[in-house]
């Protein structure tokens, strides 16, 4: 530490700052008391855009709690997608991680709870009370277009050259960019999911986002930092929750396993 120190005292002597051109200067930002940007001479998309979400960020210490839905009707049949309520262990999920949000959370003066539109969702948040519950479109599950509510025997069936393309072809060489008929990609995920993760920087109370897999596995990603290549494959579990806690020291995570899936 002591020679950390040194060199910055070092760098100090022979620092300039920049007062020209185009420029953003992000001042005193790891006090977590607010800071200071100055944006001078900045124009284009994406010059913009990464202004946009320096604005949007801070090193306010919180913490991000991801989990998927409980267990649906349509996971236990195999189903791709679809929108069915919860099944029987799904419903017990549901309690047990309202017990939990509100053990983990009862210390906060405020949070709050994000769901996408899909009832599966909805049903697992329903049983947490005392906090804001805000549904998402964007946090919707990965659109499986033509095959939405399919088995994949019913695909085998019905669309034999697309089964053999999904499992044998594009799907399994690059997860990440196949897209289903009329339907989407993880890229797509990805694209959608901005205005969330820029509204997750933003807040500075606990948020419970209760969504779905390809959904978390694009979110965890982001905060974990993994690498594009690895999202489609990243391990999210049922009836478990990801804590990601956000702060100056930088980010660190922690598993719970609530019951066996």
């Amino acid at each position: 530490m002591e020679d950390f120190k040194a060199r910055l005292a070092n760098y100090e002597k022979v620092y300039e700052p920049v007062e020209e051109g185009s420029y953003i200067k992000m001042i005193d930002m790891v006090s977590g008391q607010g800071g200071q940007i100055q944006v001078n001479n900045i124009s284009g998309y994406l010059p913009g855009r990464i202004v946009f979400f320096l604005v949007n960020t801070h090193l306010t210490p919180r913490p991000i709690l991801l989990t998927r839905h409980g267990e649906s009707r349509d996971n236990v049949r195999g189903r791709i997608g679809g929108d069915s309520v919860l099944s029987e262990d799904g419903e017990h999920y549901a309690k047990k991680l309202a017990d939990f949000v509100n053990k983990r959370l009862r210390s906060e003066r405020t949070a709050s709870i994000w769901t996408s539109t899909l009832q599966r969702t909805i049903l697992t948040a329903r049983h947490i009370g005392g906090f804001p519950k805000i549904q998402w479109r964007a946090l919707d599950e990965i659109n499986a277009g033509v095959c939405d509510g399919m088995t994949y025997e019913e695909i085998k069936k019905n669309m034999p050259e697309e089964y053999e393309y999904v499992l044998r072809g594009a799907r399994k060489a690059d997860k990440l960019r196949y897209r289903y008929p009329r339907g989407e990609s993880y890229l797509d995920v990805i694209q959608r999911l901005e205005p969330v993760i820029i509204e997750l920087e933003r807040q500075r109370a606990p948020v419970v986002v209760i969504a779905h897999q390809a959904v978390l596995r694009a979110l965890y990603a982001y905060f974990a930092d993994k690498p594009l290549k690895e999202v489609p494959h990243i391990e999210v579990p049922l009836h478990t929750i990801i804590e990601i806690q956000m702060g100056v020291t930088g980010v660190h995570e922690k598993l719970y396993k609530i019951m066996d899936s």
